[in-house]
């Protein structure tokens, strides 16, 4: 991906969430990480505020499960989508992680937020819901998190 694309995609990943504060640095100076980060030999420390967001967005997405399975309304599966946009806006306002987790873990919540965007766009997009959960499946493999199972599992 182009250092302008991924730009864009940042930017227009802001917009999504348009509560994001970037108060603490400048998001899309991170987009010069342009090719895969290998995950590292130890997984990086994820601090206080991103396992509240990342934990949040967890459960959320486990939530939807049941909307997958018809258990639950469009309205509760659209609050959870909310959720998972303000989870990720508080990761976005207090992100203070090194340029190379920054833009693996952006790498993550971007194509979140547009998951989510979908599935707010068009609720019977089940599909989207997938989406959302593979944006997020390697972070284990990254971030040490105990709310989160390593590679393949995922946390109770």
């Amino acid at each position: 991906m182009s250092l302008t694309k991924l730009s864009i995609v940042l930017l227009g990943a802001l917009a999504v969430a348009p509560g994001a504060v970037r108060a603490q640095h400048d998001h899309a100076a991170h987009a010069h990480v342009t090719q895969a980060v290998a995950p590292p030999v130890q997984r990086w420390a994820a601090d206080a505020a991103l396992r509240d967001g990342m934990g949040r967005i967890h459960t959320a997405l486990e939530e939807l499960r049941h909307y997958e399975m018809g258990h639950m309304d469009a309205t509760m599966a659209l609050d959870r989508v909310g959720l998972i946009e303000q989870a990720t806006t508080d990761i976005f306002a207090k992100c203070k992680l090194a340029p190379e987790q920054d833009a693996v873990l952006h790498g993550m919540l971007v194509p979140l937020l547009g998951a989510a965007q979908k599935l707010k766009t068009d609720p019977r997009d089940m599909a989207q819901v997938q989406a959302m959960r593979n944006a997020v499946a390697d972070y284990p493999r990254y971030f040490d998190d105990p709310g989160w199972a390593v590679a393949g599992g995922h946390a109770h």
